[in-house]
């Protein structure tokens, strides 16, 4: 670009959630190539990001979640909008939404010829069974002037779906935060009452997307093995309502005969535990059923953790054969036999030096770099 931007990055929460790790580290690179980027998001604690950011932010005033998913969005929605009802707010050159909350807000702005155009990144599309909400989503990618994605498989289903071009701009990971030494890692594992293992990492929450259930069958057949073994499932902070699969979980939790400290589910953790998580970790184990990149697995694999990840895009996109450890996401019987199999040597270490290297090669700066031809369309645009 011929001179710094002034871009408006949102995003629809200020918790450590993949799209908002992923606009924050975007907006951090954005401002190390010297653009002038503000992040903002609705914020009901107000608290603001989980995070200290490079990038400035703002955290947009909000009300507790209260009601059905619809109405969420809504309320979401209608506060992003009165926020940006002040013209001295929308000084930015470009204006990025990072999801479809945002991008839905963002659409009726410019619909109302408020802001001129803007990005959305897609990560991946959700179903959702109320029609209400299907059309937020939809609103927010046929509204945008630029789609952007972070893997080739969404590249083609939005082709596919939605008729809609997108740019591929990849994702990436700080390698100076996730390394293979963290001094952080005893006192986290103290604090989590974590004993000698072999400890499994499952990040996300409990979530059907997560593959949350299948993970527990796999863990229960690998107890078989090693008696000692942990599960640990950490993160879940999410808009969506989770209830009815977690209670499942539960259940099958409670019947399975595992001892009280076998699963350890410890919900969100501050964002400066997580290199140490990873590094307490013997394997990162993410059979997700649906995901746009899987952010949490370059994390893993920077912090020397070899990761067992589904057979099927996005990861066959950017993860090499012998880089991590495969697994049927339906079969709980392969992802228990990968779980085994992580733990023997050579094949461990040689997953490890093939995650670095995977891990290498995903840089922010980069991932940002390949935003800039989209937002100078979108700045043609804007002077058109």
């Amino acid at each position: 670009m011929t001179r710094p931007l002034r871009i408006a990055l949102l995003t629809h929460s200020t918790n450590p959630r993949g799209g908002v790790i992923h606009a924050l580290s975007l907006g951090d690179a954005l401002a190390q190539l010297g653009h002038g980027v503000v992040a903002h998001a609705p914020d009901s604690k107000g608290q603001g990001f989980f995070r200290p950011t490079r990038c400035n932010t703002v955290s947009i005033a909000a009300k507790e979640a209260n009601g059905d998913l619809h109405d969420l969005v809504e309320m979401r929605v209608a506060e992003l909008l009165l926020h940006f009802e002040d013209p001295t707010r929308r000084r930015f050159d470009i204006f990025h939404a990072g999801d479809g909350i945002t991008g839905a807000a963002l659409a009726i702005l410019k619909e109302r010829g408020a802001i001129a155009g803007f990005a959305r990144t897609v990560h991946h599309l959700d179903f959702f069974a109320d029609p209400r909400v299907a059309a937020f989503q939809r609103r927010s990618i046929e509204t945008a002037d630029e789609i952007l994605v972070v893997s080739e498989k969404w590249r083609r289903e939005i082709a596919s779906c939605l008729g809609r071009t997108a740019t591929l701009v990849g994702n990436g990971v700080d390698i100076g935060r996730f390394t293979t030494e963290d001094g952080r890692a005893p006192v986290l594992r103290r604090r989590l009452g974590l004993g000698g293992g072999p400890l499994f990492l499952s990040i996300g929450g409990v979530e059907e997307r997560k593959n949350s259930f299948h993970i527990l069958e796999a863990f229960i057949q690998v107890q078989n093995h090693f008696r000692s073994a942990q599960l640990i499932i950490a993160g879940g902070a999410s808009l969506l309502d989770h209830q009815a699969y977690q209670q499942m979980f539960a259940a099958e939790l409670a019947a399975s005969g595992l001892s009280e400290d076998a699963v350890v589910i410890t919900g969100p953790l501050a964002e400066a535990d997580m290199p140490a998580l990873y590094r307490i970790a013997d394997a990162l184990v993410f059979p997700s059923l649906n995901e746009g990149f899987g952010l949490v697995v370059l994390e893993a694999m920077a912090s020397g953790t070899p990761a067992i990840v589904s057979r099927q895009p996005p990861f066959t996109e950017y993860i090499g054969e012998d880089d991590a450890l495969w697994c049927d996401p339906a079969s709980p019987d392969t992802i228990a036999e990968a779980m085994v199999r992580v733990l023997a040597e050579p094949l461990r270490s040689r997953v490890i030096a093939g995650g670095h290297a995977v891990a290498a090669r995903h840089d922010w700066g980069a991932v940002a770099r390949n935003h800039l031809a989209a937002y100078a369309r979108l700045m043609e645009t804007a002077h058109a």
